[in-house]
């Protein structure tokens, strides 16, 4: 069941600029991804029922650093925002190897939830994104975000259209909104099926290589 993570204890445990900072993995993690302005650190927060504990900034592309926070034996970890064009192009790469270095590190990567926006056609680099996580073997779901701009009719079919364009099966994706709460608290049961179930994330990243 879901209460088996109780997300009143969560707190934030650290923030690193380079994934060779990062400790080991010493419990399972579930890592979040997807593009600057994707609504990641509202998701985070109606996740863990606070206001904002996960910065929320008006400027999307704000986060920079890989940012892990913890609920009962689980570590959660925001990754930062893809794609963002006004940033410098060298602030771009940055992002894109703290990314690519810390997914392509030895960790207890339990589930990857991957963020696409449900208004909007998958990015080149969302398409990028889950591609990287298919062919590796990953533990992913893709959560897509600002449900609640949308009518339940146009939902429907953005969902139909954007599972097709990321050729994912239906049971990987599914609904989200940070602001109704549409979709959490099957994020929450996932999370503990793949951290607190038989599933294994690393187990997984090993059986593919």
């Amino acid at each position: 069941m879901a209460e088996d993570i109780n997300y009143n204890k969560v707190h934030f445990v650290a923030s690193y600029g380079k994934a060779s900072q990062i400790p080991p993995s010493t419990c399972p993690e579930v890592s979040f991804v997807g593009r600057s302005n994707v609504g990641k650190s509202s998701i985070m927060n109606k996740l863990f029922n606070r206001r904002s504990l996960v910065k929320v900034s008006s400027t999307p592309g704000k986060t920079s650093n890989i940012n892990f926070f913890e609920a009962d034996g689980v570590h959660f970890v925001d990754l930062p925002g893809y794609g963002f064009a006004q940033r410098s192009k060298g602030e771009r790469e940055r992002w894109a190897n703290l990314i690519g270095d810390f997914l392509e590190s030895e960790r207890s990567f339990n589930l990857v939830v991957s963020l696409v926006d449900i208004r909007h056609d998958p990015s080149k680099l969302d398409l990028q994104m889950i591609d990287y996580l298919q062919e590796n073997g990953f533990n992913f779901v893709v959560a897509l975000t600002k449900a609640d701009k949308l009518s339940k009719g146009a939902q429907g079919k953005q969902l139909a259209s954007i599972r097709k364009q990321l050729h994912v099966p239906a049971d990987r994706i599914f609904v989200t909104s940070s602001q109704t709460g549409q979709g959490i608290d099957h994020l929450k049961q996932l999370i503990v099926d793949y951290c607190l179930g038989e599933d294994d994330g690393v187990e997984a990243l090993e059986e593919s290589e």
